[in-house]
Protein backbone atom coordinates (compact mmCIF):
# COMPACT_ATOMS: atom_id res chain seq x y z
CA UNK A 1 0.00 0.00 0.00
CA UNK A 2 2.70 2.31 1.18
CA UNK A 3 4.77 1.60 -2.41
CA UNK A 4 1.16 2.29 -4.27
CA UNK A 5 1.65 6.15 -2.58
CA UNK A 6 5.01 6.78 -3.27
CA UNK A 7 4.22 5.62 -6.94
CA UNK A 8 1.06 8.15 -7.02
CA UNK A 9 2.51 10.57 -5.26
CA UNK A 10 6.01 10.46 -7.85
CA UNK A 11 3.94 10.08 -11.05
CA UNK A 12 1.63 13.78 -9.85
CA UNK A 13 5.48 15.46 -9.32
CA UNK A 14 6.57 14.33 -12.68
CA UNK A 15 2.88 14.98 -14.18
CA UNK A 16 3.22 19.13 -13.00
CA UNK A 17 6.78 19.17 -14.35
CA UNK A 18 5.72 18.28 -17.80
CA UNK A 19 3.82 21.75 -18.29
CA UNK A 20 3.76 21.57 -21.87
CA UNK A 21 2.64 25.78 -21.72
CA UNK A 22 5.92 26.29 -19.68
CA UNK A 23 7.26 28.88 -22.71
CA UNK A 24 3.84 30.85 -21.83
CA UNK A 25 2.54 33.19 -19.90
CA UNK A 26 -1.00 33.84 -20.19
CA UNK A 27 -1.92 33.01 -23.46
CA UNK A 28 1.08 34.94 -25.17
CA UNK A 29 4.16 32.68 -26.04
CA UNK A 30 7.62 34.01 -23.70
CA UNK A 31 9.01 34.97 -27.22
CA UNK A 32 6.48 36.72 -28.38
CA UNK A 33 7.26 39.31 -25.30
CA UNK A 34 8.65 42.91 -25.75
CA UNK A 35 12.63 42.25 -25.63
CA UNK A 36 13.64 43.46 -22.18
CA UNK A 37 17.24 43.42 -22.69
CA UNK A 38 19.33 46.02 -20.81
CA UNK A 39 22.45 44.37 -21.55
CA UNK A 40 24.45 47.31 -22.70
CA UNK A 41 23.15 49.68 -20.54
CA UNK A 42 24.02 47.08 -17.76
CA UNK A 43 27.50 46.89 -18.93
CA UNK A 44 27.77 51.03 -18.82
CA UNK A 45 26.92 50.93 -15.47
CA UNK A 46 29.37 48.72 -14.11
CA UNK A 47 31.93 51.34 -15.54
CA UNK A 48 33.27 52.98 -12.31
CA UNK A 49 32.33 56.34 -13.13
CA UNK A 50 29.13 56.21 -13.66
CA UNK A 51 27.02 56.68 -10.62
CA UNK A 52 24.36 53.80 -9.96
CA UNK A 53 22.02 54.16 -6.25
CA UNK A 54 24.36 52.06 -4.50
CA UNK A 55 26.66 55.04 -4.74
CA UNK A 56 23.90 57.33 -2.75
CA UNK A 57 25.89 59.71 -0.33
CA UNK A 58 25.15 58.05 3.49
CA UNK A 59 25.10 61.60 5.33
CA UNK A 60 22.17 63.30 6.36
CA UNK A 61 22.65 66.15 3.80
CA UNK A 62 22.72 63.69 0.82
CA UNK A 63 19.70 61.54 1.51
CA UNK A 64 17.84 64.67 2.36
CA UNK A 65 18.12 66.20 -0.96
CA UNK A 66 17.52 62.55 -2.49
CA UNK A 67 14.03 62.87 -0.56
CA UNK A 68 13.36 65.79 -1.10
CA UNK A 69 13.68 65.55 -4.89
CA UNK A 70 12.19 62.31 -4.99
CA UNK A 71 9.03 63.56 -3.23
CA UNK A 72 8.52 66.92 -5.37
CA UNK A 73 9.07 64.59 -8.33
CA UNK A 74 6.50 62.30 -7.02
CA UNK A 75 4.06 65.10 -6.05
CA UNK A 76 4.25 66.81 -9.68
CA UNK A 77 1.13 66.58 -11.57
CA UNK A 78 1.74 65.41 -15.28
CA UNK A 79 4.83 63.09 -15.15
CA UNK A 80 4.71 59.99 -16.86
CA UNK A 81 5.57 56.75 -14.19
CA UNK A 82 8.24 56.51 -15.83
CA UNK A 83 9.27 59.98 -14.73
CA UNK A 84 8.65 59.46 -11.26
CA UNK A 85 10.84 56.41 -10.97
CA UNK A 86 13.99 58.05 -12.66
CA UNK A 87 17.00 57.54 -10.43
CA UNK A 88 18.35 60.46 -8.38
CA UNK A 89 21.46 59.94 -6.74
CA UNK A 90 23.11 62.54 -4.38
CA UNK A 91 26.92 62.72 -3.62
CA UNK A 92 28.50 65.79 -2.17
CA UNK A 93 25.65 67.79 -2.62
CA UNK A 94 25.91 67.05 -6.19
CA UNK A 95 22.68 65.58 -8.03
CA UNK A 96 23.01 62.83 -10.49
CA UNK A 97 19.45 62.55 -12.67
CA UNK A 98 19.34 59.25 -15.01
CA UNK A 99 16.63 56.87 -16.69
CA UNK A 100 14.20 57.13 -19.24
CA UNK A 101 11.60 59.84 -19.44
CA UNK A 102 8.38 60.37 -21.81
CA UNK A 103 9.28 63.54 -23.34
CA UNK A 104 12.00 67.11 -23.18
CA UNK A 105 9.14 68.78 -20.90
CA UNK A 106 9.35 65.96 -18.21
CA UNK A 107 13.47 66.23 -18.51
CA UNK A 108 13.58 69.81 -18.13
CA UNK A 109 10.97 69.91 -14.97
CA UNK A 110 13.10 66.90 -13.13
CA UNK A 111 16.25 69.12 -13.57
CA UNK A 112 14.35 72.15 -12.62
CA UNK A 113 13.30 70.39 -9.60
CA UNK A 114 16.23 69.22 -8.66
CA UNK A 115 18.19 72.73 -9.10
CA UNK A 116 15.70 74.53 -7.26
CA UNK A 117 16.29 72.17 -3.93
CA UNK A 118 17.64 73.22 -1.47
CA UNK A 119 21.17 72.82 -0.36
CA UNK A 120 21.75 71.53 -4.20
CA UNK A 121 25.46 72.09 -5.43
CA UNK A 122 24.85 71.13 -9.13
CA UNK A 123 22.88 68.35 -10.77
CA UNK A 124 24.07 66.08 -13.69
CA UNK A 125 21.53 65.43 -16.16
CA UNK A 126 21.86 62.35 -17.57
CA UNK A 127 17.92 62.18 -17.85
CA UNK A 128 16.81 60.24 -21.65
CA UNK A 129 14.11 61.28 -23.91
CA UNK A 130 12.47 57.81 -25.07
CA UNK A 131 11.97 57.00 -28.57
CA UNK A 132 8.74 56.91 -29.64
Amino acid sequence: MKSAIVIVIGLAFAAAGCDKDKDKVGDEPVAARANADNTKKNERDRHSATLTPGDQGENEVDRGITQKIRQEVVKADGLSMSAKNVKIITVDSVVTLRGPVKSEQERTSIVAIAQSTSGVKRVDNQLEVAAN
